[in-house]
């Protein structure tokens, strides 16, 4: 932490002009943020399957990182824009310097994979084979389960001069199918790997019935897979009759997947919307991935047809897709896995009482996964069944399947209340799954509305309106993360529960502007974006600033997902120059320079990486000792201070606000066990402990504390 007296410095140093030496490149600066995930992958202190399971995030991040970021960059570079990024990168400087770094991340990747949880995984038993390892007898096996399952799903497309090159869809595996035709020689075809069966298919066993296989349904220590486009080439004689299958070369596109929404012009967003995504599979082709036994002419052939230029051709050492591994975290090993822990309530809620009582005489912080979410579906489904609730408002980012929360806001409709809903259906990725909730909610009669135009809702904000013998109270529910019970037990997030009367005037003012037609630019108490949040984190900042150069006792500590705003960075680089010690916990992209001399000595940046997603976002100021904290959805980013309706919320109870920085923010400062430190070139360190002592790990922490009582 950097919590010290800070520099003796007294005297007030200009800032220097913005320049390309002041930042961090953003997009080398998220690949650094998915090296971290990767060496989670190493790192033995964590079970082996939950090590698998970094891999395919490290994997299915990377494949977000080109269908986002790399897509924007090339659309930058074919609309031949002069705009350089704040770290002075032209958009083909930044192609290339990111080429370099993923083809890094790739080596490490294959070397994870290969030497390190492959034979792990055999020596527990988990043996992924390749299919010539199968015996004669297995083969046979998978032979008749590829005839009997596999055969009639499959769709060969020839590519010759009566036979266009067929449409690759999004991120699928396919092989490239090389055959001796005895007519015209050598010709080429595509056969898509069907989505419909697993990536793995089970290696059959001795003693097993055919259904046994088929269907998954043996468990034990000993396990054997093969690859399903392994089991496809293997047996592509049976598509290819009278021709001679000289080679078959597993390959794999990706896709430009940023939904472009012209809003104004939308007549209905939602149809709009679900038309982007069908969309998304035909987006320009951003990367291809092959791997190492495809002949160069067939590469070319592939890049060819597919527009995609050579520096975004992967040659990959290992399957392709291996975001897929996450189907290994379905076998009942539970001695590979994380030891699961009781999510606990807070004592004064453990009650069949009603809710509303407790929340009139305090406000309550939720700290999840380590403080269970039951707290928060049982406050929407009693405020559904409650006689004495008027009104439901809701906003909705991420919801998942079988959401608890929807089913209490349906049940809330047919009690006859008042719903309304906020569903942000351009929530990335979540779009179709947003879409069948909004349509299940109007068809229930809630009022659903998608947000104000051009902006996308990102905060979490419920409000309960109570009719009481004291008048109309005000309930309000907010949160750093979604209303999804799935991800609250994987992501680090914060709920708040309280009946501020001015916080529900700013609930209900925030509605309003959502689903009405107001122009409300102040609240009582909430930070809202896009109206004043960065100018008014930007004033605490440089209230700090004045009170240390006064006082010497300013100190500033923010934990959030990413630092990128220019304004934000040079009012903390500030600070820092007139000595105030700042701490800064971002788990993702940070385009601040900590530790330059002169400039940023006093700043120190962290990011922590482990067995939950680090997700809250926390803003503290010491202001003389009468602390500020606030919490919420938002990060220091263009996008979330200029593009989004965001909420930052103030803990104002001083036993909760000491709950929050003491055991909370200050807990992961110290983590020792997971954490690393940004250096002022870019490069992160991992945090070791001081000789003779154990790493500190601050997320178990969290779990051994609560277990303790």
């Amino acid at each position: 932490m950097s919590n010290g007296p800070g520099t003796s410095d007294t005297a007030q140093r200009r800032l220097p002009p913005d320049g390309p030496d002041l930042y961090l490149n953003r997009e080398l600066s998220w690949l650094q943020f998915n090296a971290r995930v990767l060496e989670e992958a190493f790192d033995r202190r964590h079970p082996l399957l939950e090590r698998v399971k970094f891999l395919a995030i490290f994997d299915n991040n990377l494949d977000e990182f080109f269908m986002i970021r790399v897509s924007g960059l090339r659309k930058q570079l074919g609309a031949d824009r002069s705009e350089v990024s704040p770290d002075g990168l032209t958009p083909a400087e930044q192609l290339g310097a990111v080429r370099r770094e993923v083809v890094e991340l790739i080596d490490r990747r294959n070397a994870c994979w290969n030497l390190d949880l492959l034979p792990g995984l055999a020596e527990e038993g988990i043996h992924i084979r390749d299919y010539g390892q199968l015996n004669d007898k297995q083969q046979k096996r998978l032979r008749k389960y590829f005839k009997k399952e596999i055969y009639s799903t499959l769709t060969p497309l020839a590519i010759d001069p009566s036979h266009p090159f067929p449409h690759i869809s999004n991120l699928s595996v396919n092989l490239a199918v090389v055959v001796q035709d005895p007519e015209y020689g050598e010709r080429m075809a595509r056969l898509k790997v069907p989505a419909t069966f697993p990536r793995l298919i089970r290696v059959p066993r001795k003693g097993s019935t055919e259904e046994e296989e088929v269907l998954g349904l043996l468990d034990g220590d000993e396990q054997e897979f093969v690859w399903q486009e392994q089991v496809l080439a293997a047996n592509l004689d049976r598509l290819f009759p009278g021709h001679e299958v000289t080679g078959a070369y597993p390959f794999r596109v990706t896709r430009d997947a940023d939904l472009e929404i012209q809003e104004d012009e939308a007549a209905d967003l939602l149809e709009t919307i679900e038309e982007s995504i069908e969309m998304r599979q035909f987006g320009s082709g951003i990367r291809l991935e092959v791997d190492t036994t495809i002949p160069d002419r067939v590469r070319e052939t592939l890049a060819r047809n597919l527009g995609i230029p050579s520096y975004l051709c992967y040659t990959i050492d290992t399957p392709l897709g291996l975001c897929e591994l996450t189907e290994l975290m379905k076998l009942d090993r539970p001695n590979l896995k994380d030891q699961p822990f009781p999510a606990l309530l807070p004592p004064d809620l453990v009650t069949e009482e009603s809710l509303f009582p407790l929340i009139r005489q305090k406000d309550y912080l939720l700290y999840h996964p380590y403080d269970s979410f039951t707290p928060v579906v049982d406050f929407i489904r009693e405020a559904a069944r409650d006689p004495a609730v008027l009104a439901i408002k809701q906003t909705l980012y991420r919801l998942g399947a079988n959401s608890p929360v929807v089913d209490a806001l349906l049940e809330a409709r047919r009690q006859d209340k008042q719903v309304a809903v906020l569903v942000e259906l351009k929530a990335r990725f979540d779009e179709e799954s947003n879409i069948a909730w909004a349509r299940a909610l109007e068809q229930a009669g809630v009022h659903v509305v998608y947000g104000l135009l051009g902006l996308k809702t990102h905060c979490k904000v419920t409000l309960v309106v109570r009719r009481e013998p004291a008048g109309i109270i005000r309930y309000v529910h907010m949160s750093t993360g979604n209303y999804n019970a799935i991800t609250a037990r994987q992501y680090s997030d914060i709920g708040f529960l309280t009946c501020d009367p001015e916080i529900g005037v700013d609930a209900t003012t925030l509605f309003n502007a959502l689903t009405g037609y107001s122009k409300q630019e102040e609240y009582n108490k909430l930070l809202v974006a896009p109206q004043a949040m960065r100018e008014e984190i930007i004033r605490r900042i440089e209230r700090e600033t004045e009170r240390h150069r006064h006082h010497r006792d300013g100190y500033i500590a923010f934990k959030m997902n990413a630092l990128v705003d220019k304004a934000c960075i040079r009012a903390l680089y500030s600070a820092s120059q007139s000595g105030v010690p700042i701490d800064l916990q971002i788990r993702g992209v940070c385009c601040l320079r900590p530790g330059v001399p002169g400039l940023s000595e006093t700043i120190a940046v962290t990011s922590l990486v482990g067995r939950f997603l680090e997700h809250p976002r926390i803003f503290y100021f010491r202001n003389g000792g009468d602390e500020e904290v606030f919490i919420g959805s938002a990060d220091l980013m263009p996008r979330n201070l200029d593009r989004r309706i965001e909420v930052l919320f103030p803990i104002e109870d001083p036993e909760l606000r000491r709950t929050l920085v003491d055991d909370i923010l200050k807990v992961h400062l110290r983590d020792s066990a997971n954490a690393h430190r940004l250096g002022p070139d870019g490069s992160y360190d991992r945090i070791k402990p001081p000789p003779g002592e154990q790493p500190f790990d601050s997320q178990q922490w969290m779990i051994d504390t609560r277990l303790q009582g």
